[in-house]
């Protein structure tokens, strides 16, 4: 995994790379987002996990304003372990106590925060248009139309072994 800053000056203030950098993660949302929707996956509801959403509010407005999808957090600080509980309570079967499958363990077992992060229509309007610049600088240099990032890696591997 490689990447690049573009469009930097002397004049780029800290929280304007800090602002990019989530940008980036929230192209490649997009970018995956658009894979399974164009794979015939429908991407019905998005439910963020972890610390980041629970803590930056901007970066999930970043994210909703970007993929001009809604996006929910989870309750649980826990995810990771409530997930294998859900997939324990699976395994034990509704005899012993758990679930048929593993819609209704999340059906009763996860819950999302109240707030909902809605996208707004007029910075979607400017990301939609950075998006397409994006696609364009991410397709030359991480999907193989240019080798110039292995390149470079090659350069650095030779040089610090």
């Amino acid at each position: 995994l490689t990447g690049m800053m573009i469009g930097m000056t002397l004049a780029t203030k800290p929280e304007e790379i800090y602002r990019a950098l989530i940008e980036a993660t929230a192209y490649g949302t997009n970018i995956i987002i658009d894979a399974f929707q164009s794979s015939g996956v429908e991407v019905n509801e998005i439910v963020a996990c972890g610390g980041l959403p629970e803590k930056n509010e901007m970066l999930m407005q970043i994210y909703a304003d970007v993929t001009n999808r809604e996006f929910k957090v989870a309750a649980s600080a826990q995810t990771c372990a409530l997930g294998s509980a859900m997939w324990g309570a699976v395994a034990a079967g509704k005899a012993r106590g758990g679930y048929d499958d593993i819609n209704e363990a999340a059906a009763k077992m996860a819950r999302v925060k109240d707030k909902t992060y809605k996208p707004n229509p007029e910075a979607h309007a400017v990301y939609a248009k950075l998006f397409e610049e994006y696609k364009k600088l991410h397709d030359y240099f991480g999907r193989g139309q240019n080798d110039v990032m292995k390149r470079l890696k090659a350069i650095k591997e030779e040089q610090h072994g």
